[in-house]
């Protein structure tokens, strides 16, 4: 008979030595974020049949038009997270400004919470794979005092948890205290997380580039360059890589994190900067990519050694396998 799967509040239960700070605080912290996916799974299970598909007609602080449902997974993550006294402040891509809990309960609070609720969700519409992203940082301000902005303006090498949960053709929460990468599958009938990925290694190599080539105009001559190398014809070397871009960042890190491949967002598109938040984005893939093996740079740096200037900075991003990062590293001269 084979042996019952492990739930993923046990697994952190038996590796609570991989979160030195306070017993129990991670898996209380995780239980929030565990409990709010399976809300958002119910939600996103039901888009189509309820009246949750669209925009709602307002833009969020980066000038883009949220969706419906990005208002319902942002209520949902921050009500789970204010439940318990474990975080003292929420930052969420979909906000202009972070959020203080300074109930009672949260007195003691030594976390604060990033998160992008539900990454791609302009794909809801067409019933595509969406995700939501999440960084957990112990605080620098004072114990007892409320949070401040310092406390989610820290280089994501300060990170002591991170992940994302993918709802795709089942429900997935992959994350890292910075001790391996494990992902867990919902089981539905149990609602129960349950461990199916442990372990996980970001090939070294592979076969996929994953780029918005609609920009391709705009991009770095560098970053052209690589492309051309990914779509040449050389046997040595495998090539033509394939091309495979979803739009929702979570879908495609989670196939290049299981098949090996790269991810790049770079400058010169129609945010000069990159697209994507250094914050929200960036530095949650770019923890559990390096603790499964992989690499992230924004094409010049380390994603993680990266000071944060503000909440919703942008950076380019370049993230996966580690000969692939490294090969499009040395188009761009780094």
């Amino acid at each position: 008979m084979q042996d019952r799967a492990i739930t993923l509040g046990e697994f952190i239960i038996e590796n609570q030595r991989d979160f030195p700070y306070a017993s129990g605080e991670l898996s209380q912290l995780l239980s929030s974020i565990k409990l709010a996916s399976k809300i958002v799974t119910r939600e996103i299970r039901k888009a189509g049949l309820t009246d949750i598909l669209g925009a709602s007609g307002v833009e969020n602080v980066q000038g883009e038009t949220q969706m419906k449902l990005d208002d319902i997974a942002n209520d949902i993550f921050i009500k789970a997270l204010e439940a318990r006294g474990i975080v003292c402040g929420l930052a969420s891509e979909e906000m202009e400004d972070y959020i203080i809990f300074d109930k009672e309960k949260h007195v003691d609070s030594k976390y604060v919470v990033l998160t992008d609720p539900l990454d791609g969700s302009s794909n809801i519409d067409v019933n595509v794979s969406v995700g939501t992203i999440f960084s957990i940082f112990r605080r620098v301000s004072p114990v007892g005092s409320p949070a401040t902005l310092e406390d989610f303006l820290q280089p994501g090498n300060k990170q002591i948890a991170a992940g994302y949960v993918l709802y795709g053709s089942s429900t997935m929460l992959v994350y890292t205290t910075g001790h391996g990468v494990n992902g867990f599958t919902l089981e539905p009938s149990l609602g129960t997380f349950q461990l199916s990925h442990p372990n996980m290694i970001m090939p070294v190599d592979g076969k996929i580039y994953s780029v918005n080539t609609g920009n391709y105009l705009k991009f770095p001559d560098g970053v052209k360059n690589y492309i051309t190398y990914c779509q040449d014809v050389d046997s040595e070397t495998n090539r033509p890589y394939t091309g495979r871009y979803i739009g929702s960042l979570v879908s495609d890190f989670h196939r290049n994190l299981l098949k090996g491949g790269i991810y790049f967002y770079p400058e010169g598109t129609n945010a000069p900067s990159g697209k994507l938040r250094l914050t929200y984005e960036c530095n949650p893939l770019a923890f559990i990519a390096e603790q499964a093996g992989g690499l992230a740079t924004d094409g010049h740096q380390r994603i993680m050694d990266i000071q944060p200037e503000s909440l919703h900075q942008r950076v380019p991003f370049f993230v996966g396998s580690t000969n692939m990062v490294k090969k499009a590293m040395s188009f761009l001269g780094s």
